[in-house]
């Protein structure tokens, strides 16, 4: 490491500390490469195992993976050594929006453009099956250009993690800013809580205070779930309705994102229109939401249908290892030999099936569809350890992004790599969007590179 300076891993130059938490730190930092100011949260690898911690560490990876908006912070990069997990993060050069209403309340028009930035990232969070379930002034964020960036997703949950009821059942959040039905402890929609929230930041945004307040825990949880509240005379009309449809204490009739883009108030004019998404290219997009278009033909086996109908989604835990460039198995358990190769795609799983259906009648492999919709190839000969073996299963990450995991189930490895080699990636070269072991192979010349130098640059100096 450079004595004059603090270097991370040869790629960073690490500054001034911007904030610090029980478990991270976060400083701002400088990319060697490009010169781009980003901020680099340093989250102590052992303490947060030790307080068990590290599922809600890989939480907030795999869902800022997934969400890519111009109002959510982006997660460029995830690196780590033996005690540091570094998360490189977006600079929000204007730091908190609490910090701005700390100084005093925003006129309608000015709390309107924040809003309309945040129902925007809210409601695209949502499409991506993300609830973030922590929404507060102090989680939002501001850039160089005054727009707003949603941050901290370590409380958020994924689509995934509902039970069979449909509902979420974890109490998440500050108080101040919960949902009644999620003070209660019961199962609720993530959602209609992310919405309750936006509507306390609308009101704050306005008001310069927060709409319940006591200095009693009890008397707060009851004002909140009896939506007592009193607005300031100030407010316009058109707010009061909006906030009072916001903040309807009953789930099941709180106005939904569509109904409150349609609002008096949402829809008045203000200084700048809110910004639209952004659809990433190459290997930073995951998905753009849109159907992709195929002209494969459609497989003729009705089952195989039914079951493209019911793919697999991935949870939080799953979204991890397969992300493209987040793959972390090595930070968390020991590392054995691979005996399945995984790749995504943003072909429709029609088009998967029929590759593969294809690929095993050219490489003459016997096909068999297993009763949970997994096909299983089969050699027709014999090798050195028994009949070469393997399955093929699609899982949906999103609406079109898959995966697809090649997992050999018998036979030699040597056997089953080559066979991956030399038939089966050159064959769907056309559909793969990334194989996941060949990040395996650049993480792990980072992590040896890493291990050269120090774990962590000793204490980032103040500026």
């Amino acid at each position: 490491m450079d004595e004059r300076r603090n270097i991370l891993m040869d790629r960073y130059e690490i500054g001034r500390q911007l904030g610090q938490g029980n478990f991270a730190k976060v400083y701002y930092a400088r990319n060697l490469t490009s010169g781009q100011a980003v901020a680099i949260k340093i989250i102590d690898k052992d303490k947060v195992t030790r307080v068990g911690l590290i599922v809600q560490i890989k939480r907030e990876i795999s869902i800022m993976r997934l969400v890519r908006h111009p109002n959510v912070l982006q997660l460029f990069e995830v690196m780590a050594s033996k005690s540091k997990i570094y998360f490189v993060l977006e600079y929000a050069k204007g730091g908190e929006l609490f910090n701005k209403i700390s100084k005093g309340k925003f006129s309608e028009d000015v709390a309107r453009r924040y809003f309309h930035q945040l129902i925007s990232a809210v409601e695209y969070c949502h499409s991506r099956g993300v609830y973030h379930r922590d929404l507060k002034p102090e989680n939002l964020l501001l850039d160089d250009n005054d727009n707003l960036k949603v941050s901290d997703f370590g409380l958020s949950a994924l689509a995934e993690s509902k039970r069979q009821d449909g509902l979420l059942h974890t109490t998440c959040g500050t108080p101040a800013y919960v949902a009644p039905e999620v003070l209660s402890r019961r199962g609720y929609d993530g959602s209609k809580a992310d919405i309750w929230s936006c509507g306390v930041i609308l009101f704050v945004l306005v008001a310069g205070y927060l709409p319940f307040h006591d200095p009693n825990l009890i008397e707060l949880y009851r004002k909140i779930s009896k939506a007592e509240y009193r607005c300031p005379r100030s407010f316009s009309v058109e707010l009061k309705d909006l906030l009072f449809r916001m903040l309807d204490p009953d789930p099941s009739t709180r106005i939904p994102i569509s109904r409150i883009k349609r609002s008096t108030w949402y829809r008045k004019p203000f200084e700048l229109n809110p910004p639209k998404v952004k659809h990433d290219t190459a290997r930073d997009k995951v998905c753009n939401g849109e159907a992709t278009t195929s002209n494969s033909r459609e497989c003729s086996n009705s089952e195989e249908n039914q079951v493209l109908q019911n793919l697999p989604n991935m949870n939080a835990f799953d979204i991890i290892s397969l992300s493209t460039g987040f793959d972390l198995s090595n930070l968390f358990e020991e590392k054995y030999g691979r005996k399945e190769e995984r790749f995504t795609t943003r072909q429709p799983a029609e088009t998967v099936f029929a590759k593969l259906h294809e690929l095993a009648e050219r490489l003459k492999l016997k096909i068999k569809k297993k009763d949970n919709g997994v096909l299983k190839l089969a050699a027709p000969k014999e090798g050195i350890k028994g009949f070469l073996e393997l399955d093929a299963e699609i899982f949906e990450l999103a609406p079109s992004f898959l995966l697809v995991e090649l997992k050999k189930t018998n036979g030699d490895t040597i056997e089953y790599k080559k066979l991956v080699k030399d038939e089966i990636r050159p064959a769907l070269k056309d559909m793969v969007w990334a194989w996941q072991s060949d990040r395996h192979q650049q993480q792990e010349q980072i992590m040896q590179g890493e291990q050269q130098q120090s774990p962590l640059p000793p204490g980032p100096p103040q500026q």
